[in-house]
């Protein structure tokens, strides 16, 4: 019996230990469920914080951009630290970079540019002199005698330049008739016209300086033909702007296009280019909506030493396609600066250099709103890098060294910072999503191509140049808005092309006109 007893104690003792395991198991798969929502719920919180982090880091940036001054220049202040200062100095440079060079520059304030003259100023104007004549005769009187004073010398005392209205003309060509006085009482008399010279348009009444004054306003003063067309009607005459527009498109076609196709063949003879792209809109393309976007190229060449040659074209797309037809014929080994679109990737036969103009843009952008001068944030030390880039590109060009010269003075001065830049680059693990994480990710993407323009003196370090050039194009399109056709489009690159290129469209036309002006 007491066995039995001490069996059933025992058993309840076990049962109570397996119940007491089976709440601990519970309470333990409970702990561990409730750790594991803490943690979800700390990700989830430290994801929200980065969220709203990297929206506030957007709306500082568009607030910058939007009332925030827009120029990239950087100006050091007084008593900051300067990542490339003087390694001897008391404050040791918080990267370890190449050995500064100390370049000349002119101390004390910049000395003011002395007012010019007025016959600087207005030196191609003609002169008219013109007396004034405002004194009374009873002023011309001697107050001392009452005697009629004469005049006894002139004086300058003040210029103005006076505007004059522009007029159009009517001009009426007459072509005399010429007949043989020994002839004419023959059965066959001989007669000959003097048919003059061709019209500019058949069957038209434009003029080769109307035209260029219809395409100078458009295309350099950006003035839109409906505009012009009231314009034309202050100065009484009617001229609607389909008229002028077919005008453009006429000249275009049979005057401006072999001279386009001219400097089109001499520029796929240079061996460095820069290209630039940007949307325009064509209302009339086959087979897409009138608010597809399409594409104007930009192609042209560097400061090489030759003439500048500035090319547009137009596109239905952005394909890249498009550049590898425009840079057909192009020799193998050419050096082309662009931007980080993609699409030039194509063009198989060339070397393609990296603006870092475009890569100091997305670094300053990573800059958060007043840290300019925090030299410990990472975005901050990059433009430093890029800074110092520019700086020697400014003394090699104060200095006018040669193209030779540049290589030798990149060699030396540039190449030790941009292998300092790349080991920068390689130790920077940005927040992802960030406006860093973007910066970093383009330079990255371009990593190949950062050293490219360190092989030849004649090679640039940004494409600037090609968005100055392209800037005339993109000022005008918020006026003009759109093209109406393809051939507008065509006819509106090939004008473009003449106003960045200054060529006189009244030239221009002379020598389209011409039988073979250009060589093939």
């Amino acid at each position: 019996m007491a066995s039995s007893a001490k069996d059933i104690q025992f058993k309840e003792l076990k049962d109570t230990i397996s119940q007491l395991n089976t709440t601990i198991r519970t309470q333990n798969d409970l702990i561990t469920s409730l750790q594991k929502m803490m943690e979800e719920r700390n990700v989830k919180e430290d994801e929200k914080d980065r969220v709203i982090a990297n929206l506030q880091a957007q709306l500082e940036y568009f607030k910058q951009k939007l009332f925030g001054r827009s120029s990239e220049r950087r100006s050091d202040m007084p008593g900051q630290l300067d990542l490339f200062a003087d390694p001897d100095s008391e404050v040791e440079p918080l990267l370890e970079l190449i050995e500064p060079e100390f370049m000349d520059v002119k101390a004390g304030k910049r000395e003011r540019k002395p007012k010019a003259s007025y016959d600087e100023m207005f030196t191609n104007l003609p002169i008219h002199y013109e007396e004034v004549g405002t004194l009374t005769e009873e002023e011309k009187q001697c107050p001392a005698c009452g005697t009629m004073m004469v005049p006894i010398g002139h004086e300058e005392i003040r210029t103005e330049i006076r505007y004059t209205k522009a007029k159009l003309e009517r001009i009426v060509y007459v072509a005399t008739t010429y007949g043989c006085p020994v002839c004419k009482d023959t059965e066959d008399p001989q007669f000959i016209k003097d048919e003059g010279i061709s019209a500019l348009i058949p069957g038209g009444y434009a003029s080769p300086s109307l035209v260029s004054h219809i395409m100078y306003e458009k295309y350099a003063d950006a003035l839109p033909l409906y505009r012009q067309e009231k314009g034309f009607e202050l100065l009484g005459v009617s001229i609607s702007r389909t008229t002028m527009a077919s005008w453009i498109i006429i000249c275009s076609q049979n005057y401006l296009k072999p001279v386009y196709d001219y400097f089109h063949r001499e520029l796929l003879k240079r061996h460095f280019l820069m290209a630039d792209e940007t949307p325009i809109q064509v209302l009339k393309e086959p087979d897409r909506r009138p608010q597809s976007k399409s594409y104007v190229w930009l192609m042209r060449s560097r400061e090489d030493g030759l003439g500048h040659i500035v090319l547009y074209h137009y596109s239905e797309t952005r394909a890249g396609e498009h550049a590898v037809s425009f840079l057909k014929g192009i020799e193998d080994g050419a050096y082309l600066m662009v931007d980080g679109y993609s699409g030039y990737n194509k063009l198989k036969n060339i070397r393609r250099c990296c603006c870092y103009a475009h890569i100091r843009r997305y670094l300053i952008e990573a800059i958060p709103n007043g840290h300019d001068k925090d030299y410990s944030h990472p975005a901050v030390q990059g433009v430093l890098y890029c800074n110092k880039l520019f700086e020697y590109e400014r003394s090699y060009k104060a200095k006018e060294l040669p193209y030779t010269q540049v290589y030798k003075r990149r060699q030396k001065d540039q190449k030790p910072a941009v292998e300092g830049f790349m080991r920068w680059l390689d130790a920077q693990h940005p927040e992802k999503g960030s406006r860093m994480d973007r910066a970093v990710t383009y330079i990255r993407n371009r990593k190949d191509t950062l050293m490219t323009y360190l092989e030849d003196g004649r090679c640039s370090l940004s494409n600037n140049p090609s968005e100055n050039s392209i800037r005339p194009l993109t000022l005008g399109r918020k006026n003009w808005l759109f093209s109406d056709s393809q051939d507008g489009a065509n006819a509106s690159i090939v004008v473009y092309t003449m106003v960045e290129m200054d060529i006189p469209f009244e030239k221009c036309i002379l020598l389209g006109n011409s039988v073979h002006p250009y060589p093939a």
